[in-house]
């Protein structure tokens, strides 16, 4: 049977190979966005700096498609065939696009960008081929008006569809290899729908029919083996046994255990490492805290391990902890994974502790510490996520944005990741600090971790310059952790800091006697001009990746 034998189409009606052409074009904009998407959040999570990331992955995929529609004018004859076998392509490219550059990550590190960018190339210039392409197969019973619209209109449905599942849905509940292959079948359903509405057009019917289901056998393959491909290229990366991955709205949360005990790894950077976190967190929380003499009430901010916690709480005249952390899944994780409730003490289950699950910027701005979430009691926080149990008795949330006098605190921890990225920068500039200046009771005192003053010298004393600017004294210490090296961090306060007499009586790490020794920098760590962190340059992001990339 020929194209001229097909069955005729009432006038005015729709024709199914239409509607599905349209349907089509819905998918295609879906996953192609999707795995723009999966590319810029694996570059960032790789690669750091997620701005930089997600610009250069979004122009050289937009630069891909304009190459492809370009190609498509020598695209005479076949375009059914043609259009099944781009689609086929893309299904196969983009589906497979998370895993590969996993593996790559892990076994081929140094070719991991090249992979990066020539698989994006690969799938914006197929992508690209195929609108054109669709466009020109539906002007046969379209009118050119009702065409541009039709395809404009569906194409961008698909990419907001997709612009909200993806952080919302897809990556808390599936991960990005998973979403990559769901995403790769959908484009591989769409060809196979096509091969059966096409069928009397198409000259090696059986041969289309054979690659998509070679295409959909492969890609069912290698959704149902996601989690052991997962497992083999981490295994490999982290060097360790995996005790627990997930993935939330936020970061790639993941806990190994080898010889040096347990580790985190948040987005691939290492948090802490159970061998020596000891001498990390007392660095961190015991200056500040032994300095103050009687601290009443402490927040913290980041630290959603509870190992600060669980240095504070050693203090007896600690009444109240808040802990400000973005990702409920952290706080869940440290609250009821039984391993690493042992490693923190408990600390987040205990009722001093209260936790709120949010941006500690805006919490800062908010100016209450019960602006948003639930005090605590004797459990983490639940809210948010998926499958967990709801909050039991006395844990009811208080309403975001209850009326209160803002709060003040004796002693505030900051122990945020480092500013690989703008979104965590912001915690780094002179408006975080002022903001926190605000929080700090008269006679109270800050503390801030701040990258290592011997790798990242100039970031270093950024902290220390920008932290100045808002009024704030500085007094800027360091201590070695041999699985970061030479870390440092930074005191503020109104009044000078004094030296404590006495530091808690069950510390592996600081004593009286040797505590001033973190307070001597030598030459290679001595201060440097420095200019201030602000909201509008994020000058630190940019001095940490220029520093720590010649580590």
């Amino acid at each position: 049977m020929t194209p001229a034998t097909v069955p005729a189409i009432a006038p005015g009606g729709a024709r199914p190979i239409d509607i599905a052409l349209l349907a089509s074009v819905f998918v295609v904009a879906a996953c192609g966005l999707l795995y723009e998407l999966a590319a810029g959040a694996l570059a960032s999570y790789v690669l750091g700096d997620s701005v930089l990331q997600f610009s250069t992955i979004i122009g050289t995929y937009l630069f891909a498609m304009g190459v492809g529609s370009w190609l498509s004018r020598y695209f005479e004859r076949q375009l059914p065939a043609h259009f099944l076998r781009i689609e086929l392509l893309v299904a196969l490219i983009g589906g497979l696009l998370p895993a590969t550059l996993f593996l790559a990550n892990a076994y081929a590190p140094g070719a991991f960008r090249f992979l990066l960018y020539g698989m994006v190339l690969v799938v914006g210039t197929l992508v690209g081929l195929e609108i054109p392409l669709v466009m020109r197969i539906l002007k046969r019973n379209v009118a050119l008006k009702d065409l541009v619209s039709q395809v404009l209109t569906f194409d961008y449905l698909g990419a907001l569809a997709v612009s909200l599942a993806f952080p919302l849905l897809l990556v808390p509940q599936l991960g990005l290899i998973r979403t990559g292959l769901l995403f790769g079948l959908m484009n591989a359903l769409v060809a196979l729908w096509a091969v059966w509405l096409f069928r009397w057009e198409l000259r090696r019917l059986r041969a289309h029919v054979a690659a998509c289901v070679m295409v959909l056998g492969l890609l069912l393959a290698a959704l149902v083996g996601a989690e052991k491909i997962t497992t083999f290229a981490e295994d490999k990366f982290y060097q360790d046994s995996i005790v627990f991955t997930a993935a939330s709205p936020y970061q790639r949360i993941v806990v190994t255990n080898g010889k040096l005990g347990h580790r985190l790894f948040l987005n691939g950077n290492l948090q802490f490492a159970e061998r020596d976190e000891y001498r990390y967190h007392e660095a961190l929380v015991h200056p500040a805290m032994a300095a103050h003499g009687a601290p009443k009430k402490v927040a913290v901010l980041g630290g959603g391990d509870g190992m600060a916690v669980r240095e504070i709480l050693k203090y007896p005249s600690v009444e109240s902890v808040t802990l400000v952390e973005l990702d409920p899944a952290m706080t869940q994780l440290f609250s009821q994974h039984e391993t690493l409730t042992r490693l923190n003490g408990g600390a987040l289950n205990n009722p001093k502790v209260h936790i709120v699950n949010t941006d500690a910027f805006q919490w800062l701005q908010d100016g209450q510490s019960s602006a948003a979430g639930p005090p605590q009691g004797a459990s983490a926080p639940r809210a948010g996520i998926a499958g967990a149990p709801p909050p039991g008795p006395g844990s009811e949330p208080r309403a975001a944005g209850s009326v209160g006098a803002p709060d003040t605190f004796d002693v505030i921890v900051v122990d945020f990741p480092d500013p690989t990225n703008f979104s965590i920068g912001k915690l780094y500039t002179n408006s975080f600090y002022a903001l926190l200046e605000q929080r700090l009771a008269a006679s109270g005192y800050a503390v801030v971790q701040t990258t290592s003053p011997l790798v990242a010298r100039q970031s270093f004393w950024t902290v220390v310059q920008t932290i100045e600017a808002v009024g704030l004294r500085t007094t800027p210490y360091h201590a070695h952790v041999p699985s970061f090296g030479e870390w440092g961090f930074v005191i503020a306060s109104r009044r000078p800091w004094r030296l404590p007499e006495a530091l808690p009586g069950e510390l592996r790490f600081l004593s009286a006697d040797t505590l001033p020794l973190l307070f001597d920098f030598p030459l290679d760590m001595a201060r440097v001009p420095a200019e201030v962190n602000r909201l509008s340059n994020q000058a630190l992001v940019h001095t940490y990746e220029r520093e720590w990339g010649k580590h």
